[in-house]
This record gives C-alpha cells, sequence and structure tokens, in this order.
C-alpha cells in the first residue's frame, strides 16, 4: 500500500524539534527541517518492508505501527512504534537496507529524514552520528534483554507445569 500523501517539509509535524530528537545544534537542525518529509499512513500501510533500500531516518509522528522482521525463516514481532521513536537508525547507519518491515496500525504519520540531508547533517555535525550509533547499541540492548526476559517467561512457565 503506497503512502496516503506526503506533506511537503513537516511543518508543524513534529512534537519536538528535529534539533531536540537527535541533540544537534539548531543550524543542522534547521537543516534536517528543511528536507523532512511528513508521510500520512491509513491503516495497514506499510511505510518500508525489510530489505528494501533505506530512504532515510524516520520518526514516528502520531498513530501507532508494527515492526516485524524475518530472521533464520522466522518472523518475529518486535513490537510496536509509537511517536517520538526514531526508526531504522540501523539502516540508516549502516547498509542502507531495511532491517525490518514497518506497517501502520492506525492511521498514521511519519517524519521521513532524507539520506542526504542526514549525511549533509553528519558533515556539519560529526558528533551527531555518533550519538545516533550509541543510540542504536541502547536500542540492540533493550530488545537483547527483552529477548532475554521472554525466553525466561517461557522456560518459567514451562517448569513450574513440569513440577506439579
Amino acid at each position: 500500500m503506497q503512502p496516503e500523501k506526503a506533506t511537503g517539509r513537516g511543518e508543524g509535524a513534529a512534537a519536538r524539534p528535529i534539533a531536540e530528537i537527535l541533540n544537534c545544534p539548531p543550524e543542522t537542525g534547521h537543516l534536517l527541517n528543511a528536507a523532512a518529509v511528513c508521510i500520512d499512513y491509513d491503516s495497514g500501510g506499510i511505510v518500508f518492508r525489510q530489505g528494501g533500500p533505506c530512504r532515510g531516518l524516520y520518526v514516528v509522528v502520531s498513530g501507532q505501527f508494527l515492526r516485524k522482521a524475518e530472521r533464520l525463516q522466522a518472523r518475529l514481532n518486535l513490537g510496536s512504534a509509537r511517536p517520538g521513536d526514531l526508526l531504522e537508525l540501523g539502516a540508516a547507519l549502516g547498509d542502507s537496507c531495511h532491517t525490518f518491515t514497518l506497517t501502520a496500525l492506525t492511521q498514521a504519520s511519519v517524519l521521513m529524514l532524507p539520506m542526504d540531508a542526514l549525511n549533509q547533517a553528519f558533515r556539519s555535525h560529526p558528533p551527531m552520528r555518533m550519538q545516533l550509533l550509541e543510540e542504536l547499541a541502547r536500542e540492540v540492548s533493550r530488545g537483547y534483554f527483552a529477548s532475554c526476559q521472554d525466553r525466561n517467561r517461557k522456560l518459567r512457565g514451562r517448569t513450574s507445569t513440569t513440577h506439579l
């Protein structure tokens, strides 16, 4: 499903300024705001698919999205994304291929910061790339911790029923 509409530069779309979300100087934030595109989706709309080319970094503006991935012939639900969430750090900072599929669960909007503008921002403010890499590391760590908790919960559930 295609996006419903692209509304230009994302005027008033984000609850917080890009400079605050990305922890960068105002000039870099202005550069990204000027290039940002706000895209609206209906429920069921697919923002991007796993393995597809990454066009930029995404900030959820409104609504709710579901992140799903296929790994080792298994389909994984990576959880939801809500307003303020920064999405696809791995693709934007890595090999430029999407690492999961993002689908709108409700009528929703994202702010897309195009790769060209991101690369220009990285050149004008080099610490921003490192800050985003640190955020990606925290995201991976949270995901690993959550999967360990889920696995332990399943194991506890299995052992408590076998002891009865």
